[in-house]
């Protein structure tokens, strides 16, 4: 692991690295911010999935909540969103390829070789995170549109992985949604009977989640359509799971909408990563 940067934040230290990644085929670049209280011992940790053209960078520099984790005393680590490398397919379209590796691990050429962004993030970042960090073994899993879709399928496909659980504007529906068929027949292949462990509101029928969920959706973000947060919040009442899903008044899809209400969010994780 080559440490690229590490900067005083909030008295405590905002990291970048850059690791070479088996599962990826390629180095792959993620950062760390450790509160203060990292200096006396392992601190809980919350993992930040970002969205479509996000690298980790994007919400370490917008959505604020380095100052919400020192407060809390939380770690947080933003990963990548793809593959990265001139060896690595990409495709034209913002959408697909690069920066928008939907949080499945690939089955199909050219994207199998490197996309592998499930295994990455629960096995391999984890194992090094684990490692070369003072985290404790307890983790919360939160992220934003794509990486929304990611919290939510990561921590229902992993549950023993993670305990608390959270989603700022979700892709809530993918095997109903533009974002999400394209991606999924891509990556997985035409056979739709694959593509339901990567669907937020189908695996809360079929596998569940064993705690509570947090969701926050702005209710004037030109995305709804696509994101699809009725199809969430109606399988959230037919499961009965315990749930806070707000419908954000005057809000978009940008990160001044994740900033606003990350507070909450972090708090929420912090509860329930301290119980």
């Amino acid at each position: 692991m080559d440490i690229i940067s590490e900067t005083r934040c909030f008295d405590g230290v905002q990291g970048v690295y850059m690791h070479a990644s088996s599962v990826c085929a390629c180095d792959m670049t993620f950062a760390v911010y450790l509160p203060p209280e990292a200096k006396d011992g392992p601190v809980p940790c919350l993992w930040y999935l970002s969205g479509l053209t996000c690298t980790h960078e994007n919400a370490m520099t917008k959505a604020g909540l380095q100052a919400h984790a020192a407060e809390l005393g939380l770690a947080i680590v933003f990963p990548d969103t793809s593959p990265r490398g001139d060896k690595v397919a990409d495709d034209e379209a913002y959408d697909l390829g690069k920066g928008a590796g939907f949080y499945v691990d690939a089955r199909e050429a050219p994207w199998a070789a490197h996309f592998k962004m499930e295994s990455y993030i629960v096995r391999e970042l984890r194992t090094l995170v684990e490692a070369e960090f003072p985290v404790a073994d307890r983790h919360g899993i939160t992220g934003h549109s794509m990486g929304g879709h990611g919290a939510l399928t990561l921590a229902m496909n992993h549950p023993d992985l993670f305990q608390s659980l959270s989603a700022f504007a979700p892709i809530s529906n993918p095997t109903r949604s533009e974002w999400g068929r394209k991606q999924l027949a891509a990556y997985l292949g035409t056979n739709e009977s694959l593509w339901a462990d990567h669907d937020a509101t189908a695996l809360l029928k079929t596998k569940g989640w064993k705690g509570d969920i947090l969701v926050d959706q702005g209710a004037s973000d030109k995305f709804l359509d696509l994101l699809n947060p009725e199809a969430l919040a109606s399988a959230l009442f037919e499961t009965r799971t315990p749930s806070v899903i707000r419908m954000q008044e005057g809000y978009d899809h940008s990160y001044y909408f994740v900033s606003s209400f990350g507070a909450d969010h972090m708090a929420w994780h912090a509860e329930r990563l301290f119980a």
